[in-house]
């Protein structure tokens, strides 16, 4: 189990964060990653929607993997560079939002009303620029009760900062199986779109993505000191020789059968 612990919310490089505020040591205390791979959420878990509707996280998890972040609609800057971070790499995939896996965004400030939290999801998804994506992207708020619990339950820490009525946390992003199983993490405000898709591959469970992306999976492995999947040389190396060997097999093969078959069209009695 990984401890991140995290100080200074703004910081960008995947939860080193710096530069604490002596002036509110209790919120910065509070702002730390304690990563729970292989937990399972607790998909009961009651919220309000964006109509103002009660909704149970488990209404997400419709078979697909979930991107799940912690975020509200008045925080005066990391969450919006954190979500303009992630739009940005979201949009390089090809898979789509509610078709291949969907996005919970919890809001941290227990006041946030509907209206405030449908204002900020229309605005993304305007930037996001693809059709028929809105109920694969939820934004919820709710008691703070029930957001400490789910906060709890995959270590994310935030706190808040009582002088200016902000919270203070660490940008990151939880990847989530389809059955609710906290799978990775991803820090920082930018996200390689390589890393968002073999994460969500890796979620899946062979659900997800291509034969191509289960020899990538093999070949890398994440590096949460990078924030990324690095070359696994040993596991390349261990592909490479199966493909040639595979290369190899065919072409022997293939010699083979053009001479079995030139043999078969050959007239008896009449030499090679």
């Amino acid at each position: 189990m990984t401890v991140l612990s995290l100080v200074g919310a703004g910081a960008a490089d995947h939860g080193a964060l710096r530069a604490a505020d002596p002036a509110m040591p209790g919120a910065i205390e509070a702002i730390r990653i304690d990563e729970k791979r292989g937990d399972k959420i607790n998909l009961d878990l009651p919220f309000r929607a964006e109509d103002g509707s009660e909704v149970r996280l488990r209404e997400v998890f419709d078979g697909k993997p979930v991107l799940l972040t912690f975020n509200y609609s008045d925080c005066p800057m990391l969450c919006s560079v954190q979500l303009n971070g992630f739009l940005d790499g979201l949009k390089e995939l090809k898979w789509s939002i509610g078709k291949e896996f969907n996005i919970v965004t919890i809001g941290l400030d227990p006041k946030e009303t509907p209206e405030k939290i449908q204002a900020t999801k229309t605005r993304y998804l305007m930037q996001y620029e693809r059709p028929d994506t809105g109920r694969g992207w939820r934004f919820f708020t709710g008691d703070e009760v029930n957001v400490r619990a789910l906060a709890n339950s995959v270590g994310f820490g935030y706190g808040l900062v009582k002088e200016t009525g902000e919270y203070a946390h660490a940008p990151a992003v939880m990847v989530v199986t389809p059955e609710g199983i906290v799978s990775r993490y991803l820090y920082g405000v930018a996200y390689d779109p390589k890393t968002l898709r073999l994460s969500l591959v890796e979620a899946a469970a062979g659900r997800l993505g291509t034969p191509l992306d289960q020899i990538l999976l093999y070949c890398f492995h994440y590096d949460p000191q990078q924030g990324k999947y690095t070359p696994v040389v040993q596991n390349i190396m261990r592909v490479g020789g199966a493909l040639t060997v595979l290369t190899l097999g065919l072409y022997i093969s293939g010699g083979w059968l053009w001479g079995r078959r030139r043999r078969v069209k050959q007239p008896h009695g009449t030499d090679g």
